[in-house]
């Protein structure tokens, strides 16, 4: 359900604005309008947006480096926020750059090595005696042997293919050779080691420093987040704040749910401030505030995922989460990794603390108890097929259990009831919204599909008279041809209207039973990971077995069965997850006339750190 909004619109002496800005943050139930040109950033939201960045990634620094199970400070609101910020930056920074000095000095370190232990003061004595050592590199065929002869070649290592050897020549003598010339490192590879314990000590330092700072000044460091996120919202409505009567009257819009704005009359009714309050008008678009039951609002972020309806069409949340239940319960088709996902759901839950994530472990639950009662449906549990079972206990449940044929026509059956029920809300929304008139030719396709279904159905069964199911084919397709083809528009002329009736009726056709074909994924994805199961099942009992050594046959069925059965478990719970969310927002929200492109309330008020989903 969308919860009615109520506009306000506030003229404020300029004066009197900040102050009045601050009470509104304070209470926190206005939705502000923002200017239909958009908003033009200036230095100080740019400052403000470029803090917040730096304290974001500065927070998910120091999240890494947190000690597990530690109790975090509490925040310290004497010290600067930019002043914590600035410290843990110095402290991170500093690990980048001894990184980045280590990883350097490894690199050099390996370069030298080959040349082994020397001294560079002992190399200058040799040039100041005038000999002078050049280093070089080749590969181990190139080698020409002359060069020992004809510039003192010496070889010093070998490291694959590669040859490293040194000349020893005059100053003044030029060494021309097919090999490629080494300028050594101001140190030795002995000295490298030794930089690389002091850097490894100081990275050990360094890393502590961070691991206190991430104890001590994180909660601080969130309390600034809030204080800039904050100021970020409180200088976009300045920006949306129209200036009149010579910038001495600040103009403000905004809307508030009408079932939270009696703190925000209270306080305009203690003031002198001038305000004006207004139903939605058609064309506004009004922010989307949700309001379901405990059962609905689990599925409001699966919703969200896909669009928020718009403020003058209704919130198809309650109306899906059914069925997104038992298409989870089908796709999964297994009772066994239900049992599994309502266990962890019912367990986590006791264990988080955030709302938004109960509701989510909440959901697993369910759907894991949807998946439970369709895996009995489709008789299979950790790909055991029930059907086949002679167990006296599972005999009972026989009843219940359906073949592979009858799950394929059961999966169509779904897709139509939903199909029909979304047409349903679609013209007890048309009706609401814009009159009986406006939705005959929603009504005419029900009459078709409804009437004419169910008397193909009540005939069938022999319920009814062939002479009385003729009759009302007669009267369900009348009624539903005169709204489709005279009725679609009765502002129209009717010769247009049938034809956009006739096109209307193709793309009804031909949607329609595509749409109800798509439902067939409902049966294939169950039917596949039971099948899947089951070949687990049997590999690990033909190879365990096969092996015959007690114990060894034992865990290689375990471990076979273990691994099998993980991998079934996440492409089936993958596929029962994102198969029923298509079904859901292309077949059910395309035929109950779902419009969307609603905007989320987010009242301005003291910053509040979101939790998401996904």
């Amino acid at each position: 359900m969308i919860v009615k909004m109520k506009k306000y619109t506030f003229l404020v002496y300029h004066r009197q604005y900040l102050e009045f800005l601050e009470k509104i943050k304070d209470i926190g139930v206005l939705h502000i309008i923002e200017k239909p040109e958009g908003i033009a950033e200036n230095d100080a939201l740019r400052d403000k947006m470029h803090n917040a960045s730096r304290v974001k990634n500065a927070l998910k620094q120091l999240e890494r480096y947190r000690p597990k199970g530690a109790e975090l400070a509490p925040a310290d609101l004497s010290r600067k926020g930019l002043d914590v910020l600035e410290e843990v930056e110095r402290v991170l920074s500093r690990k980048d750059a001894l990184l980045q000095k280590r990883l350097q000095t490894e690199k050099e370190r390996d370069r030298m090595e080959v040349w082994g232990r020397f001294s560079h003061q002992r190399l200058a004595e040799l040039k100041a005696a005038g000999w002078v050592l050049n280093f070089f590199s080749c590969p181990t065929r190139k080698f020409d042997q002359e060069w020992e002869v004809t510039y003192n070649a010496f070889e010093i290592d070998r490291q694959g293919s590669t040859l490293y050897f040194v000349t020893v020549t005059r100053p003044d003598e030029k060494v021309e050779i097919d090999a490629d010339y080494i300028t050594l490192s101001d140190q030795t590879a002995e000295e490298l080691d030794a930089e690389l314990v002091r850097l490894r000590d100081d990275m050990a330092s360094n890393l502590a420093e961070i691991e206190r700072l991430s104890v001590n000044d994180y909660n601080t460091l969130k309390a600034a987040e809030a204080d800039i996120q904050t100021g970020i919202a409180f200088e976009k409505v300045l920006l949306n704040t129209n200036a009149e009567a010579d910038n001495k009257v600040m103009l403000l819009e905004g809307w508030t749910p009408e079932e939270a704005e009696a703190p925000l009359k209270a306080y305009l009714d203690a003031t002198d401030i001038y305000y004006e309050t207004s139903d939605p008008q058609a064309g506004e678009r009004v922010p989307i505030k949700l309001k379901n039951n405990k059962f609905a609002r689990m599925f409001e972020f699966i919703g969200e995922l896909y669009d928020l309806p718009n403020y003058w069409e209704r919130d198809l949340t309650a109306f899906f989460a059914p069925f997104y239940v038992l298409f989870f319960g089908l796709c999964l088709g297994d009772a066994g990794y239900g049992l599994l996902f309502l266990i962890l759901g019912l367990v986590a839950r006791k264990k988080v603390a955030n709302p938004v994530m109960k509701s989510v472990m909440s959901l697993i639950a369910v759907l894991g108890g949807g998946a439970i009662v369709m895996g009995i449906v489709s008789g299979t549990c950790f790909g055991i097929p029930l059907l086949e079972s002679t167990a006296p206990w599972i005999q009972k449940f026989k009843v219940v259990m359906l073949n592979s044929d009858q799950l394929f026509y059961n999966a169509l059956i779904l897709g139509v009831i939903q199909i029909l029920f979304g047409m349903v809300i679609k013209w007890v929304g048309e009706v609401q919204r814009f009159g009986f008139l406006a939705s005959l030719s929603t009504l005419g396709w029900l009459f078709v599909l409804m009437g004419c279904g169910g008397t193909l159905a009540l005939s069938t069964f022999q319920l009814i008279s062939a002479e009385t199911a003729q009759w009302l084919y007669i009267v369900f397709g009348g009624l539903g041809g005169l709204c489709i083809l005279l009725l679609n528009d009765v502002k129209r002329n009717p010769i247009i209207n049938i034809g956009s009736g006739l096109w209307g009726t193709y793309n009804m056709v031909t949607g329609l039973l595509g749409d109800i074909l798509s439902y067939i994924r409902l049966f294939a994805l169950g039917l596949s990971g039971g099948v899947m199961g089951l070949v687990f099942n049997d590999l690990a009992l033909d190879m365990g077995g096969g092996i015959g050594i007690p114990v060894v046959s034992q865990l290689v069925t375990v471990v076979i069965l273990l691994f099998g059965h993980s991998i079934n478990i996440f492409i089936a719970v993958l596929g029962a997850f994102v198969h029923p969310m298509r079904l859901t927002f292309v077949e059910f929200y395309k035929n109950a006339g779902f419009e969307g492109n609603g905007k989320k309330y987010k009242p301005f008020a003291p910053y509040k750190e979101e939790t998401k989903v996904l």
